[in-house]
């Protein structure tokens, strides 16, 4: 039967109400089972999931129907969808939790605070190193306030528009009037500095100078969620426009070790030394670390092993800082 790894995951998943994520887990109980021999059992558990995915198909329209993607113009400027991220998926400082919850927790309650005259948070700013949540922190926004996301392609506005980038900028913020969401503008500051044309970079610095603008005089009510990786090098009147500005880290040993112990889950055994791992982990952003752990999970699956090999975690994850100090 599942090992105590699956039986913790499966746990997991119904304790946070993750219907798709313990189907998920089931249906590998059930693999493990008929790759025992135990085929009937397999087929009984395959039956069984199947049954509850037909059953919750219903449930879907409780959730809004998705957009479709924007037409014409805008469409080459923005991207929408429907993420299914929620906050308890997210490991980041205390802090950072802290400050989503406060924003979520303004959302919610925006009507009794505008009958205060008051307005909930919903321009924010997000400074961190790349990797470390800011895009995911976008869609765990989306899926917690049942609101679309909708992803702003400055690369479209730089490269496709060139001389007409600030013009387009104002038909994105004409959608957030008309259809609220969460609107995400990764890296809007720096696009500019990585091309080499000193054009680029002066009509980069335009198109900055309008979305500071319209960001200033939006009135709202979607949720502007702006990322970048270069908070150093921002002007500090570039925070006034904010409501908040939140700094996200490379994970810490403890955060470190809670990213290792969900990602290899699923395949873990006692030989898995957590703390040592985490320790290894340390200096790599929470994407790395993840992606280090799907790397030795593949492993496992491909040698037909039926847990990880410590030694190949610690091979990835050091085949990732190998990587980070070549970028450097």
């Amino acid at each position: 039967m599942a090992n105590a790894a699956q039986l913790t995951e499966l746990l997991r998943a119904f304790v946070r109400n993750e219907d798709d994520h313990f189907l998920s887990v089931a249906l590998q109980v059930a693999a493990a089972e008929a790759k025992r021999g135990h085929v009937k059992l397999a087929a009984q558990m395959r039956d069984l999931v199947d049954e509850a995915r037909s059953r919750s198909t219903p449930k879907q329209s409780a959730r809004p129907m998705a957009l479709a993607q924007p037409k014409g113009e805008l469409g080459e400027l923005l991207t929408a969808q429907y993420p299914q991220q929620h906050l308890t998926n997210m490991v980041v400082s205390e802090s950072v939790q802290q400050r989503l919850e406060r924003v979520l927790k303004e959302q919610r309650h925006h009507q009794r605070l505008a009958g205060h005259g008051l307005e909930p948070r919903r321009k924010l700013l997000l400074v961190g190193p790349p990797g470390t949540g800011k895009t995911l922190t976008a869609s765990v926004l989306a899926t917690e306030l049942r609101l679309p996301l909708f992803v702003a392609r400055f690369d479209s506005l730089i490269t496709k528009f060139m001389g007409e980038s600030a013009s387009k900028l104002r038909l994105v913020f004409d959608a957030l009037k008309t259809t609220r969401g969460v609107y995400l503008f990764d890296e809007f500051d720096s696009l500019g500095l990585q091309r080499g044309s000193q054009h680029d970079v002066a009509e980069m610095r335009r198109t900055l100078n309008m979305f500071l603008q319209l960001i200033e005089q939006d009135r709202s009510d979607s949720l502007i969620v702006a990322a970048t990786n270069h908070g150093a090098s921002l002007d500090g009147a570039l925070f006034r426009r904010f409501d908040d500005v939140i700094r996200y880290e490379l994970p810490d040993e403890r955060q470190a070790e809670v990213l290792l112990r969900n990602s290899l889950a699923l395949l873990a055994d006692a030989r898995l030394d957590y703390p040592e791992l985490a320790r290894k982990a340390l200096g790599l952003s929470h994407s790395d670390i993840v992606k280090a752990a799907a790397d030795a999970m593949k492993d496992a699956v491909l040698g037909g092993d039926e847990s990880v090999d410590p030694e190949r975690v610690i091979l990835h994850l050091g085949e990732r800082a190998s990587g980070q100090l070549h970028l450097a």
